[in-house]
């Protein structure tokens, strides 16, 4: 319970700081009727919401991971840092098809499943963010396909 308190309130500590510094974003002379700093502000506000949630609510005090759990979750941290640097010199597709394919390893050990998971998000997720969002995102490596 102490925990969530403590959390709560670092992350509304953080959610002003974000909020302080949506409010330096410069808008041009012609812009949407929104505004770039709307989203931003969504953001903070949410996590606001959900960090005073978790501050009046708390949940009961949970029983920490240890042992081989604490191995798994260092090591799926450790993935997901590689993970960020290689999306840049390998694209995009050939990292999340590898991360997402060990991550979905780690919870059920079954290999071809784990693969076909990683490579349907891969594909998935790039086609969202590339065509749907319009993300600037290059696929694979540039050298790869000429």
């Amino acid at each position: 319970m102490k925990g969530d308190r403590i959390f709560g309130l670092v992350m509304i500590l953080v959610a002003l700081g974000y909020l302080s510094s949506a409010t330096q974003i410069e808008t041009s002379f012609i812009s949407d009727p929104i505004g770039p700093r709307i989203f931003p502000y969504m953001i903070g506000g949410v996590t606001i919401l959900a960090s005073l949630t978790m501050m009046l609510r708390p949940d009961p005090d949970v029983e920490w991971p240890y042992g081989l759990m604490l191995a798994k979750l260092g090591f799926t941290l450790l993935l997901l840092i590689g993970y960020a640097m290689m999306i840049r010199p390998l694209g995009f597709i050939i990292p999340t098809v590898i991360v997402a394919g060990i991550i979905s390893y780690q919870i059920e050990p079954r290999p071809v499943p784990a693969l076909l998971t990683g490579a349907g998000l891969s594909i998935g997720l790039f086609t969202l963010f590339k065509f749907v969002l319009g993300l600037g995102l290059v696929a694979f490596p540039r050298g790869l396909l000429g």
